[in-house]
C-alpha cells in the first residue's frame, strides 16, 4: 500500500481520503482546520503540521484545495512541498484550478524529479461519497497509469486528457456544461410552479425524458425541499466560471450563456448564498419572479 500526503479535507477532500484509508493506504493528512480533518485522524490517518510536513517521503502527494491561490502557496510558496516532496513521487491535483497554474507547477516540480497530475474532479458530494466521481487527468502516461490504482478508488470515469493542464481545461468544459444545466433546472421549476403543476410528478416525467441528468436526479429534489446546504459551494462554482471566462477571453472565443450564469451566481453571493450549495440559484430566481 502507498503512503499518501493528503491536503484538504472539506466536503469533497474528506470522504475521498476516506476511500483511500479503507483501502489500506497511509494518509498523512492537513487542512488549514484540524477539527474538519477529525473523521480522517479517527480513522487511522496521521495528523501533519502543515503541508511541507504532509508532502515529506511520501509515495503520493495529493491537494483538494478551494482556489488557485490556494494551491500555487500550497505547493509554490514559501512554506510549500516543493521543498519537501520527494524524488520519484507523484503529486496530484484534484482542486478546479487554472490551466496555466498546473503547467508551471509540472514544470518546477519536473525540476525535482517529481510527476504531476492536474486531476480535478466531478460529480459533487454524492460522488465523492460514493466513489463514483469523474477524474479528468492531464499529465504524463507513464505518472497517469502509476496513479490509476489510487483514482480508482475514487471514481468510475477516469481518462486521461492530454498533457499538464488538459485536465483543467476539460474540467472547464465541464462547468460550462453544468452552468447551462443549472439554469434550466432553476428556470424549469419556475415555470412548473406558475403553471401550478405538482413539482415532483413534473420532474418524475421529465427525468425520464431528454432532459435526464444528474442534475435534475440529484439538486432539484434538495432545491424543491428547500435544502441549499452545499454539495458544492456556490462561491466555489464562482470562481471555475470566472477561470473558464478568463481562459475564454484568453482564446478569444465568446461564451454568452456561461456569461449570464455567472452573473445570476454573482446575484446569489450578494443575497448571501456564497456558502451556498449551487441549487441556491432556484431561490434567486423565485426571488426574481416574485415568488420568495
Amino acid at each position: 500500500m502507498s503512503s499518501i500526503g493528503w491536503i484538504g479535507t472539506g466536503v469533497m477532500g474528506r470522504p475521498m481520503g476516506g476511500h483511500l484509508i479503507n483501502a489500506g493506504h497511509h494518509l498523512t493528512v492537513f487542512n488549514r482546520t484540524k477539527s474538519k480533518a477529525k473523521e480522517l485522524i479517527d480513522a487511522g490517518a496521521q495528523w501533519a503540521s502543515s503541508p511541507r510536513e504532509a508532502a515529506r517521503d511520501q509515495d503520493f502527494v495529493c491537494t483538494i484545495l478551494s482556489y488557485p491561490q490556494d494551491v500555487r502557496e500550497v505547493v509554490l510558496g514559501r512554506e510549500g512541498i516543493s521543498d519537501t516532496i520527494k524524488a520519484g513521487s507523484i503529486f496530484i491535483d484534484f482542486t478546479t484550478s487554472k490551466p496555466g497554474l498546473a503547467g508551471e507547477i509540472a514544470k518546477a516540480l519536473q525540476e525535482k524529479g517529481v510527476s504531476c497530475l492536474d486531476a480535478p474532479v466531478s460529480g459533487g458530494d454524492v460522488g465523492a461519497r460514493n466513489a463514483t466521481l469523474s477524474i479528468m487527468v492531464g499529465g504524463d502516461e507513464k505518472a497517469f497509469n502509476a496513479a490509476k490504482p489510487i483514482l480508482e478508488k475514487l471514481g468510475k470515469t477516469i481518462i486521461l486528457q492530454g498533457g499538464p493542464g488538459a485536465g483543467q481545461h476539460t474540467k472547464m468544459c465541464n462547468q460550462i456544461q453544468v452552468a447551462g444545466t443549472m439554469i434550466g433546472m432553476a428556470e424549469a421549476l419556475i415555470y412548473g410552479t406558475k403553471a401550478g403543476l405538482d413539482l415532483e410528478t413534473m420532474l418524475r416525467s421529465i427525468s425520464g425524458g431528454a432532459a435526464n441528468c444528474w442534475i435534475l436526479d440529484n439538486l432539484a429534489p434538495r432545491a424543491l425541499r428547500g435544502d441549499i446546504e452545499p454539495g458544492f459551494l456556490v462561491d466555489h462554482f464562482v470562481k471555475d466560471m470566472s477561470v473558464a471566462l478568463e481562459e475564454a477571453q484568453r482564446m478569444q472565443i465568446s461564451l454568452p450563456g456561461l456569461a449570464l450564469v455567472h452573473q445570476l451566481y454573482v446575484s446569489v453571493q450578494a443575497l448571501g448564498g456564497g456558502r451556498k450549495g449551487t441549487q441556491a440559484l432556484y431561490l434567486a430566481l423565485q426571488r426574481m419572479a416574485g415568488m420568495d
